[in-house]
């Protein structure tokens, strides 16, 4: 049965053992130092004053089985305390050993610098001030190490705010020879490797795009595993967040297709919401890029996702439909409301914590409710309005009148007054207001 110790301090034996000429006791007492540190009593190694001494010890080339001890105690220390290895001046060695002709040592170096540079922007940027990158990048093309260096050039890439692009860029090269791996894991690492290098600016996703990259995402998305089909589609997404173009190349790559496919599947909701996430981001963009959702028959998937009972699941379906009703033209507003999408942004009304969704579908509505204005049939009546009404909608709005929240508030009222107020008026309804009582329904 698997049990652990507790141990107060390091023994003057395992301290006596470090200080020694003798190799293997050297040995014998950093691998108990490194078995303290992997049961978590980080804080008695430390205490002890021993760090400096593990590092000199990690400098001895001529004992690779000392440093591949060493270096695994320097990666438990470094999960909380990056400080403490970064302060004993142990990255430059550990950079050194990246290039060690011992495989199990280069990949303990690896995956000490890697839980440094990802404890915070302030390491990371240290860790690639030092020199890190291009001895890590030469491992990327042929070494047994490939798992462990992906994953450390993921967190070299990660955190905002993010690293200068010309320091990362160098590694783009080597992504594109990763995309092509056959390994899971290193696909999952190098996708959100690029995803954290498009979401820095317009220029980083540039790059990306130029460099070749979409044709090859999109390829990953018809894989079936979600362990690689979520950092594709987030680093998907990065790019469609940038500019209408740098958006359009996403969808001349045919990602829209794929990802119609994709949602009718039996695939996991995160999957599906990252999914929802690339669309909306689409829907944001121009009347040109609206159709194209519209052709590629996204419309009805996303209206039943809207009506998921998983919350974040029917909010990422509503974003989509709520940014198409805010950038449609006519004709794709008037499609929309043919297929049901006025209920949908409606039902979520009732969410009244959710003060930027509740706005964005306010929005939607009233941008529609706009555009059923040339819509009106002989009797001067929007027909937006009734759909509206239909869905339970104009309750919902005029409870929105008593949200906590000014900026709601205001949207409702603005909202009742402009298309039912003076329907009210003339029908001689009592108990209609947009101020402090409901519309009486």
């Amino acid at each position: 049965m698997a049990w652990k110790t507790e141990v107060n301090e390091v023994s003057d034996d395992i301290i006596d053992g470090l200080w020694s000429d003798d190799p293997p006791l050297q040995l014998e007492s950093v691998t108990k130092i490194r078995r303290i540190t992997s049961q978590r009593d980080i804080s008695c190694v430390i205490r002890s004053g021993v760090v400096p001494r593990l590092v000199q010890l990690l400098k001895n080339q001529v004992f690779p089985k000392l440093q591949y001890e060493v270096a695994w105690a320097l990666t438990n220390i470094a999960v909380d305390n990056p400080g403490v290895v970064v302060n004993n001046n142990a990255v430059p060695v550990l950079i050194q050993l990246i290039a060690s002709p011992k495989d199990y040592v280069r990949e303990q170096a690896i995956w000490t610098l890697s839980n440094v540079a990802g404890h915070s922007i302030h390491y990371r940027d240290f860790v690639l001030n030092s020199g890190v990158l291009m001895p890590l990048l030469r491992l990327l093309y042929k070494d047994t190490t490939l798992r462990i260096a992906t994953w450390a050039l993921r967190n070299l890439c990660r955190g905002k705010p993010h690293p200068a692009f010309d320091q990362v860029k160098p590694a783009l090269p080597a992504l594109e020879i990763l995309l092509h791996s056959h390994d899971e894991d290193v696909l999952k690492n190098a996708c959100m490797a690029l995803c954290h290098l498009s979401e820095g600016s317009e220029d980083g996703i540039q790059s990306v795009i130029e460099a070749g990259f979409v044709p090859k995402l999109v390829q990953i998305l018809q894989l079936p595993s979600p362990v690689v089909l979520v950092p594709a589609l987030l680093t998907i997404g990065a790019m469609t967040a940038g500019n209408h173009q740098q958006t359009q190349c996403v969808i001349n790559s045919g990602a829209l297709p794929i990802i119609s496919n994709m949602l009718t599947r039996n695939h996991e909701n995160k999957t599906k919401k990252c999914a929802c996430w690339v669309i909306s981001n689409i829907t944001a963009g121009t009347k040109e890029q609206i159709q194209s959702v519209i052709d590629a028959n996204l419309i009805p998937i996303l209206v039943n996702l809207a009506q998921d009972t998983d919350f974040y699941m029917k909010k990422e379906a509503v974003w989509a439909i709520s940014n198409m009703a805010l950038n449609g033209s006519h004709d794709q507003i008037k499609y929309m409301a043919e297929q049901s999408c006025i209920k949908q942004l409606c039902d979520i009304l009732v969410y009244s914590d959710e003060r930027t969704t509740i706005l964005k579908c306010l929005d939607g509505l009233e941008n529609m409710l706009k555009a059923g204005e040339a819509e009106k049939n002989s009797e001067d009546v929007n027909p937006y309005c009734l759909l509206i009404e239909d869905a339970e909608g104009l309750e919902k709005i005029s409870k929105l009148q008593m949200n906590k929240n000014d900026d709601i508030y205001e949207k409702a009222y603005k909202i009742l007054v402009t298309n039912w107020l003076e329907e009210d008026d003339e029908n001689n309804n009592n108990n209609v207001r947009c101020d402090d009582v409901d519309f009486q329904l």
